[in-house]
């Protein structure tokens, strides 16, 4: 693997890129694969919920909340913890199959979740944990992978397929709520539709993990046979002054960066259908997937700090739109949905990669695991908040959201400098 800060030539003297190489592709299929379990059902958990809670609907805001908060914030632990544990083996592999295969068993889960909400709240919280083992080691294995000059076009390249198949997940469940949709109702008949997706999604969740058995331990991440590794650091007051500027505002923005069910939830009070806010999701998804790509080639030609400080400047924009939007007016969600899509694209890859970039050697798989357990860690509050929020005003969480963004993207742009 060549990891030269030296750029290759060919032999006619012209710069060539370095290969993305097959790990990053196989890497890639299994979080295709797996999107498209998850995002079969993550368009309807609110509806489940609704449904769950059909003759307590004032709960359904809170309990939305409280599900995705406490399942995202509590697996949040898991990451930097599984991050640590990979630097000290040096293995990312094996770590990545035990995260995926954790993921595919909560699936079992959503069955029996009929009986009430708290079992839901297991099974989402397992699912995340799952995430949360796999998260860091896989993103440090992607680094690890690939020359550092096309780190960017890595990650981007890993994230369009991610949001490829949650856009194919997306796509299954707005077929099948188009077969069950209740017209008066607005959401699904019943439990037989629910129960369908989630027999469903265990199936890409399985085939997923047929993709990690030849991926091959990056030589980077095994230690020298005549040395004792360097043990990787927890604390973040060792770090580059700039990642622990970026941890920062990375804090400050996900206290208002409330899970993504509340924008869904969000488009059915504007007054768009359950069947039209799939097809919104839809389409942010594929606006993802299809830009993710080129915005981290983008950053690795001009630097990431203010691609994602302009990414931040525009995620407060569009909730605020989200915010202010009167009801009834939904044509608008139809450019509010991709322009979120492209906020992703401009940060989702471009934040690993600034990570990875910026962590010391020995604690890259740490640095990533922290950065994820930040943002895990203030997905609970952030929920919790906007779940009182929308109760009291539908629009208030996405203005509170926005002002934070507009914080976080000053602090970027002020601290993390060269």
């Amino acid at each position: 693997m060549h990891n030269s800060n030296v750029e290759p030539r060919c032999g006619s003297g012209r710069k060539t890129t370095p290969a993305i190489g097959r790990n990053v592709y196989l890497v890639g299929m299994t979080s295709l694969l797996t999107d498209v379990s998850s995002e079969m059902i993550y368009p309807l958990y609110q509806a489940f919920v609704s449904w769950l809670l059909a003759a307590q609907k004032a709960l359904v805001g809170p309990i939305l909340g409280l599900i995705e908060g406490i399942a995202e914030s509590t697996a949040a632990l898991t990451k930097v913890a599984a991050g640590y544990y990979s630097d000290r083996i040096r293995n990312r592999k094996r770590m990545a199959v035990g995260g995926y295969g954790l993921s595919a068993l909560a699936r079992l889960l959503l069955f029996p979740a009929v009986l009430g909400w708290p079992i839901l709240l297991l099974a989402r919280f397992l699912d995340r944990v799952g995430k949360g083992i796999r998260t860091a080691p896989r993103d440090a294995l992607i680094a690890e992978s690939v020359d550092r000059a096309v780190r960017g076009r890595a990650y981007g390249l890993h994230r369009a397929m991610d949001f490829a198949g949650a856009t194919l997940g997306a796509l299954i469940a707005w077929a099948v709520s188009l077969r069950f949709l209740d017209p008066q109702t607005g959401t699904l008949t019943g439990l037989r539709a629910f129960y369908i997706l989630f027999a469903l999604s265990f199936l890409p969740a399985v085939a997923g993990l047929v993709f990690l058995a030849p991926v091959r331990e990056p030589a980077s991440a095994a230690p020298a046979l005549d040395r004792v590794p360097p043990r990787p650091d927890l604390n973040p007051l060792h770090y580059d002054r700039r990642l622990r500027a970026f941890f920062l505002a990375q804090l400050i923005f996900t206290l208002g960066n409330s899970s993504n069910q509340f924008l869904l939830l969000r488009s059915r009070s504007l007054g768009a259908t359950l069947s039209t806010t799939i097809l919104l999701y839809i389409v942010f998804n594929l606006t993802t997937s299809l830009l993710s790509t080129a915005f981290g080639s983008l950053s690795d030609r001009i630097g990431r700090r203010m691609l994602l400080a302009t990414g931040y400047v525009l995620y407060a924009i569009v909730y605020a739109a989200f915010g202010l939007w009167p009801a009834g007016h939904t044509a608008w969600l139809w450019a509010l949905w991709p322009l979120y899509g492209l906020y992703y694209a401009m940060t989702e890859g471009v934040e690993k990669a600034l990570v990875a970039e910026l962590a010391p050697e020995a604690s890259r798989a740490t640095a990533l695991g922290m950065h994820e357990t930040i943002v895990g860690l203030g997905l609970l509050p952030a929920s919790v908040i906007a779940g009182l929020l929308f109760r009291s005003h539908p629009g208030a969480p996405f203005l509170f959201g926005g002002a934070l963004a507009l914080v976080a993207a000053g602090l970027i742009a002020w601290r993390v400098r060269k």
